[in-house]
Parts: structure tokens; sequence; C-alpha cells
């Protein structure tokens, strides 16, 4: 029975005290039946029991939730009787008067409904509390329209979720977890911020995932509904579609966004898996598919509809895109490209990064630097392809000299310009604008610190077109990603027919409708659906700050640190070790927040001068395609494709944060009323219901764009 030990009952942990004082005791001498045990130890002994039952007894009191939640509840009760006032005495005596038991209940209820009937249902604080995700599709479904074409969603880049299914130890904490829109992704950024670049940039040689990593898109509608908590984007259209689609006839199609659109086939046969779900839509159900695409997956969509026909590619032939599709909704697509994406290929910054406050920008620089964050946009080829296309066709040609710092031009350098297609300028330029401040100068540069007579200098490249930007870019970058680039896309405007034949099996050409036919497909409607009204990115004002090495090539973080190891193999100093006459040849380059100026025109905010769009897209590439570079019989557009335009105007409700139903903006503007009548519109067979309509000057715009 002395072996017996008692539950509940548990011997405190030895501490280092404890050992002290019971090896201080003497033991028995042999037969001996008594310990002498001294004083000191008794008293250390006993000061120790305390000490642990006192520890155990506070975890039990302070930890348990069945403790402290009666404690706060009673609490509250006793404060609440303390801080209550006494009832004033006539109260109390009108009250001691009363007779309860006339009371109606019966009445009070029938009141209770009256009064709640009585309010406005038109009052802005009661729309603003209720859920408008089904409104539009139940006043469709009220009128009659029902579920006639099959809906295949194509979201935008950044806002499908990413998985890793990397099994490594290292990466086992994230297996199966977002590391990509998720709270998890903050909590990965904040603690193992190496590991989460690690895992997210690619291999800068295959353009796929680094060996021993393997990072996926999600799948299904749930893929791209969110971006981190509170930020939805296609919940709204996606319950309108299911109010009207009580049949599984809408999916959404994400993909991996970080690929080039080539390795989007070679990796996970995404163009491939695209064609078999619209085949099996189109066999089951007998009706031609919808693709509803946002953002940049306008240019995926685009590139699937050459991809799809190319002999070499999809092989469907040249009539697969007539029989299978009945209309492409290109939401605030990026056709042309986008200006911030060139910005954060040359610095890793834009207007969200430079317009924080000071103590923001060092701790973000600090934290995650322009250096590091260019590099990893860079490692992203599928972001390339928001690169801007037409060159200075497109974005404008800057007057010569503009700057007076050059020669002074001689008669055949002023050219009368025709208020069609002037020669200087951009054709998105404000009326009466100074050369100067032209958007056609994509990039201002000037020495850092700024100086008012100084707007170019030894080192500094000068004011640049867009095509000159892009050019400068691609020569400052590392060779590998000059590679990616030229096997993957191009960017420029193709305007002989024949050549434009030959690009039909060109997969470089198809992410640019500048230098592709549209389908053969006159059935087919494209429709483009985006906002106007709110402050976009157009150009830029940049400062070459002091020279630095160049950057290595190496796309993993902390790999810099293996060059030249010591006697003992390891570079203690974790500093890349470099030759004697590398210099430091190229300088840093960031947007100058300095130049601000809100009075001009246009715009100038911490260095990015703001043109017109729905803040994320420029006007541009929203809607001169559309408008007037597939006019039926184009060179780009000569079967004759229908192409509709309908601009909606930014106008967010005060009560709603993301904007509500008049909002326009790049992303929210998924959750639109405007929006989503004219997408589901459009999948009910009622396409012809859906109007041009214009609220920009996109049209002028447009024919003032070099097309011939």
């Amino acid at each position: 029975m002395n072996n017996i030990r008692r539950r509940g009952k548990q011997s405190a942990p030895m501490t280092p005290e404890t050992e002290s004082a019971i090896s201080e005791a003497p033991t028995p001498a042999d037969g001996d039946d008594k310990v002498v045990v001294s004083v000191d130890t008794i008293t250390k002994l006993q000061k120790h029991k305390y000490q642990s039952a006192r520890k155990r007894l506070d975890e039990w009191f302070i930890g348990k939730r069945r403790v402290l939640f009666p404690l706060g509840l009673a609490l509250g009760v006793l404060a609440s009787f303390f801080l209550l006032s006494p009832l004033p005495p006539n109260l109390s005596l009108l009250l001691e008067e009363y007779d309860l038991t006339s009371l109606s209940l019966p009445g009070l209820e029938f009141e209770w409904d009256q009064i709640t009937q009585s309010i406005s249902k038109t009052a802005p604080g009661r729309l603003w509390a209720e859920s408008k995700d089904f409104r539009v599709g139940m006043a469709l479904k009220e009128q009659g329209l029902e579920a006639t074409h099959p809906v295949i969603l194509i979201p935008g880049i950044v806002s499908t979720g990413l998985e890793s299914w990397t099994t490594s130890p290292e990466y086992r904490s994230y297996f199966r977890k977002r590391l990509w829109g998720t709270t998890t992704m903050v909590r990965a950024v904040v603690t193992d911020r190496d590991r989460w670049i690690a895992a997210l940039m690619l291999d800068p040689d295959t353009g796929l995932d680094p060996p021993g990593v393997k990072v996926r898109a999600a799948q299904g509608l749930d893929a791209a509904s969110t971006f981190l908590p509170g930020k939805d984007f296609t919940i709204s259209l996606e319950s309108c579609f299911l109010t009207l689609w009580y049949k599984m006839q809408v999916i959404g199609f994400a993909y991996d966004w970080r690929l080039s659109y080539y390795n989007l086939e070679v990796r996970d046969g995404y163009f491939s898996k695209l064609k078999a779900q619209i085949e099996i839509f189109k066999r089951r159900e007998g009706k031609k598919v919808v693709l509803v695409s946002h953002s940049m997956g306008g240019t995926v969509t685009m590139y699937f509809l050459k991809w799809v026909e190319a002999p070499s590619y999809g092989n469907g032939g040249p009539n697969w895109v007539e029989e299978h599709i009945e209309a492409f909704v290109n939401v605030a697509g990026t056709l042309l490209g986008v200006p911030k994406a060139m910005a954060a290929f040359v610095s890793g910054e834009m207007r969200d990064t430079v317009e924080v406050n000071p103590a923001g920008a060092y701790v973000l620089e600090k934290f995650f630097s322009r250096k590091e964050r260019a590099r990893l946009f860079r490692s992203w080829a599928g972001s390339a392809s928001m690169w801007i296309k037409g060159g200075d066709a497109v974005w404008g040609t800057p007057a010569p000299y503009a700057s007076g710092t050059g020669p002074t031009p001689t008669a055949n350098d002023i050219q009368p310009q025709t208020e069609a297609t002037p020669l200087y300028g951009a054709p998105d330029d404000p009326p009466d604008i100074a050369p100067e401040d032209s958007h056609a100068r994509f990039f201002n540069f000037r020495a850092s610190p700024p100086a008012d007579h100084v707007l170019s200098g030894p080192g500094i490249p000068g004011n640049l077109s867009a095509e000159q930007a892009g050019n400068w870019l691609l020569g400052n970058v590392e060779e590998k990603w000059q590679k990616m680039m030229a096997t993957n896309y191009s960017y420029g405007i193709e305007r002989d027919p024949e050549q434009l034949a030959r690009n039909d099996d060109d997969h470089t050409k198809f992410s640019n409708p500048l230098e592709v036919k549209l389908p053969n497909a006159p059935s087919m409607r494209i429709y483009c659906l985006y906002g106007h009204g709110k402050d976009t990115e157009r150009s830029y004002w940049y400062a070459a700050s002091e020279f630095e090495h160049e950057g290595s090539d190496s796309s993993v973080p902390g790999e810099e640190c293996a060059a030249d190891l010591g006697e003992t193999g390891v570079n203690t100093s974790c500093v890349t070790q470099r030759t004697p006459l590398d210099l430091p040849l190229s300088r840093r380059n960031m947007i100058d927040v300095a130049v601000h100026n809100d009075t001009a025109v246009p715009k100038v905010k911490s260095g990015v001068k703001i043109g017109e769009g729905d803040g994320t897209v420029a006007l541009l590439s929203l809607g001169a395609m559309c408008v007037e570079g597939w006019k039926s019989g184009t060179k780009w557009n000569p079967h004759g494709v229908k192409v509709v335009t309908q601009e909606m105007a930014h106008k967010p409700e005060p009560y709603d944060p993301r904007g509500g139903q008049t909002t326009s903006d790049h992303i929210d503007i998924l959750g639109s009323e405007a929006l989503n009548l004219a997408v589901l519109r459009i999948a009910a067979g009622k396409g012809n219901d859906v109007e041009e309509r214009f609220v920009s000057r996109i049209r002028e715009y447009a024919q003032k764009v070099k097309w011939s």
C-alpha cells in the first residue's frame, strides 16, 4: 500500500535550491534508523513548499475562466448599483399608483409594429445596415430573368489566394495554409519574413517554384472572394449570380498570378483545363459560355482566346471561340498595361507606399526595403504582363527639349500639331498643359537633393517617355529577367496585317491586344465595364540618389553572403565580397516624394503625377482599345466583333467604407449595383439591354492615339 499514489497529488518539481538542500542532509549510517536534518534545510524545504503551493493557487485563480468571468460579472453588477442614481421621489409615487394589470401586451405589440412600419424604408442608415449582396439578383429575378449561360469568373492579380504545399520540415507549419491573402500571410511576413519571401519568389532560371518549394493557387469561388478579413472581392457578384443560378453554372477559375502565362500552361495546364471546362458546359447545358474577367484577368482571357485557336497550342481551330464563347465581359481590364507596375519594377514603389507618413516609411524601408520589394516583384513573371503596351504611340511623345536644357530647336523640330493626332504630348493630357508637365514625360528625373535649375546630370537618365522608360529599365536589370521578358511578352504595336496574321501562332504576342487580332467570332460580344473619377497614377518624378553596386542575381535571401569564405569556411561578416575594381556604377532610384503640388495641372502628390482612371488602372488602358482600337473593320478587329463600352462614375456612399453600391474603385466596383446589373443581364441572355455609356473623355483621348 505504501507504493500507491493518490490521484491528483504530484510532487513539486525539483529546483536547484531543493536539490542542494537535500544533498546537504547526511545519509543514515548502516543500521541507523534516524536521520539528523539541519534547521536550515527544513526552513528551505518549507519555503519551497509554500512558494509552490502559492504558484499553483495563482495559476488556477488567474488562468481559469470559471473564476474570472463570474468575478467580472459580480464586479459589474456591484458597480452598477453604486453608480445608479436613485429615482426622483415624485416619479416613485407615480409608479406606485400605476396599475400594471391594465397593460395590454397584444396592443403593445400592435403599436410596436406600427412604429417599425412608419420608419422610412429609404432611410440612409437603414439601407446602409441592410445586406445589399442579393438586391440586384432579386430585382432581376422579379423581372423574369432566368439563368441562360454558364459563367466562368477569372480573377485579377493578387486576388487569388496562394497555398503552401511544401512538405519540407521548415515549411510544415504552413502546409495547406494560404501564404497570400489571409492573416497567415501577415503572421508569416512579420515573424518569418525571409522564409515567406523564399516561398513566394520564383526561380529566375525556370520561372517556376524554387527547388523544394511548392506553392499553388487556391481553387473555386472562395479562392478569390476575399483578401484579408473585410476585403471582399467577388462576394457581391457571386451572390447576385447565385440568386438567379440555382444550378451549378457559375465557377471561379483561379490561377497562380506569379507565373508567366506560358508557364501557367506548362506547370498547371491552366488553359487546357479552362478549354475543357468550357467544352463541358457547352455539351451539358447546350449554351455558350460567358467569360467574366477582372483586372489582369482580362489580359489572361485575351491570351486564352488566342491560345485556344493557335495550331501550336490549344489547336481548337479558327471557329472554336465562335462556337463556345457567348461574351467576354472585361471588368476594369489592364489591356494596355498599368503605369504603377512600371514604378514597382524600377524601385519597388507605388503611390500606396510613398504617401505613408515619414515614420511609417522608415519602418517599411527597414523591414522590407525598396530593393527587396522590386526584386520580389520582378521575380513574378506574371506581373510583367502589366508592362505598358504601345510605347509612345499610345502613352505620348514628349516635346523636344521640353526641359529647356538642350540646344535650341530648329524649324524642322517644331512642326504644327493637329488636334486629332498631336505630334507631342500624351493623348490624355489636360487642355493647355505646359510641355514639361505632360504625361508624355513618363519618368521625370532630377538630382538628389533636388535643385530648381537642374533636371538632369551625370549618371541620371533624364526625362523619359514610356517607351524610353521601358528600354532603360530593361537595360538596368539582371540578364535573367531580360531573357524572361523576351521569351514571354511583347509590348509594341503592330500595324501590318500580314504580320498580325503570323502573330496568331506566337505566344509572346497573345497578351498584347495591339499585336494580335480579335478571334474569328462575329457573334461574340466584348463588354468593357470600368470606373472613372478616382485619382490614378499616370507618370512619376524620380530622384537618382547615390551610386551603389549592382544587385546580386540571387533570388534567395541571404545567399549573397556565401561568397569568399575565410579560413574557417564561414563568412562571419555576412557581406558579399567584391573585387577591388568592382565599383558602384549604378544609381539607386526612388520616387521623389519632395515633389508635391496639389494645385498644379496635373496634380503631383508625393512625386506621383495624377491622371484619370479607376484608382489603379489609367483611363487609356481601360478604354482606348474598346472605343477605338477594336472598332469593327480595323486591323485588330477584322471579323467585326461588337464591342460595348460602359463607364461608371465613381460616387462612393458616405456611410460605406468600401463605397457601397455607387463606387467605381478598381476593386470595389465588383460590388457596385450598375456593374452587377450589366453582368447579370449579359449572362441571362439580355446583353442587348447593356448600352454604351460614357462619363469621361475617353473617345477624344483614343482618337489622339497614333493607330496608324
